[in-house]
């Protein structure tokens, strides 16, 4: 008896540590806390996505609370049913009216009841296996159109003398549409030396696909302009002329912060194309906004030989960071819609001045996430810092 007891008990722990297992693959290791907040912003986005196609208005006409109630959930539905291909748009009418009416086939004697409702729920559990192959699909190319995305931004920053470089983003989506690099210019052959630093941060307006694939282009297109013989001016305007020719009249524009420095004198050389602020901490105590340039990329405001853009100057002394970012990062909005807000940027270099730039852009965005905790957000949070090191 000990040994059959012994060998149920064993049998028993190796069924609940199965148990175990399969919970945490289901659930990634997440606390329930966890699970229920994700749940509640997942169902948030949803609710925002099919509540474009209701025309509260006409809803809230209606007087009567319980028939406003139904109205709301019948035009919910039909937003939910539209969402659909036809043919899965029948299924689900048909399983919809078998879950409400339930009709039952009932047989003589000892035959067993069957509900018509199970019907209903066997054809949602198809509708729903339907869907999640689509999702996983479009997830799939959507992994690989990432992949791609990856390879045309750094993955870590250069190394140049007396500046620590470090930059990170966060897609709203699989792909993101916003673009950050770093890299020294080449010199003409047989020159001396390294070129000129180049740093950029860009948010092309849109997101997902169409945003990834203005960002590629902007991307290859600043990458051939920055050849030896342009002037970071010309690179400037090269880039407009290009975005505009690409901006689907403007409805595409890009927002970018360009930056030229010298590593040997400091000197940095910029232009805000209606980008947000960099904030530039100097090693005193002061801070600056780096406002100095024009509107964003690609709109058809001005002619082809228009240069809208003034550039500004600065010149970085050891222990001064430059922050660079995009709107995200302060629009970053948590559950009850609060948004980061620029405050908290400001504050940045109270909390620990002598970090490195690494630990700095990990501090700013372990508090952006903490901040929105499971609320998804509208868009893609990029920063880029850079200290200038002694």
């Amino acid at each position: 008896m000990s040994a059959n007891s012994n060998a149920a008990q064993q049998l028993k722990r190796k069924r609940w540590q199965g148990v175990q297992d399969f919970w945490a693959r289901v659930t990634e290791g997440l606390q329930i806390s966890e699970l229920w907040g994700q749940f509640k912003s997942e169902a948030h986005a949803s609710y925002g996505l099919y509540s474009k196609d209701v025309d509260g208005d006409e809803i809230n006409k209606e007087k009567k609370k319980l028939k406003r109630y139904f109205l709301a959930a019948w035009a919910l539905f039909q937003a939910l049913l539209m969402k659909l291909s036809p043919a899965r748009r029948v299924l689900l009418l048909i399983a919809a009216i078998l879950l409400i009416f339930q009709p039952d086939i009932r047989g003589g004697g000892n035959e067993v009841t069957l509900g018509l409702g199970w019907v209903g729920a066997a054809i949602l559990f198809v509708l729903l296996a339907l869907e999640l192959g689509d999702c996983v699909t479009m997830k799939r190319d959507l992994e690989i159109a990432r992949e791609i995305q990856q390879w045309l931004v750094p993955d870590h920053p250069p190394l140049v003398s007396g500046m620590d470089i470090a930059f990170a983003t966060q897609p709203q989506n699989t792909v993101a549409g916003d673009y950050y690099d770093a890299f020294l210019r080449p010199l003409p052959a047989a020159s001396p030396g390294n070129g000129p630093l180049l740093v950029v941060v860009a948010d092309v307006a849109g997101k997902s696909v169409p945003a990834e694939l203005l960002m590629a282009t902007f991307q290859a297109s600043l990458r051939a302009l920055s050849a030896p013989s342009a002037s970071f001016d010309e690179i400037v305007a090269g880039l407009n002329r290009y975005t505009r020719a690409h901006s689907l009249d403007g409805r595409r524009f890009t927002t970018a912060f360009l930056a030229e420095l010298n590593p040997q004198t400091r000197e940095m050389h910029y232009v805000n194309a209606g980008h947000n602020d960099p904030i530039l901490y100097r090693a005193s105590g002061e801070i600056e906004r780096l406002s100095t340039g024009g509107p964003p990329f690609g709109l058809p405001l001005f002619s082809e030989n228009d240069l809208p853009y003034q550039s500004g100057r600065a010149r970085l002394q050891s222990g001064d960071l430059l922050f660079i970012f995009t709107d995200s990062v302060v629009e970053a909005a948590n559950g009850t819609g609060q948004e980061y807000g620029q405050s908290r940027l400001l504050e940045l270099p109270e909390a620990a001045p002598l970090e490195t730039a690494a630990e700095t852009l990990k501090r700013v965005m372990t508090d952006v996430n903490q901040f929105v905790s499971f609320a998804r957000q509208h868009d893609d949070i990029t920063c880029l810092v850079l200290r200038a090191s002694s």
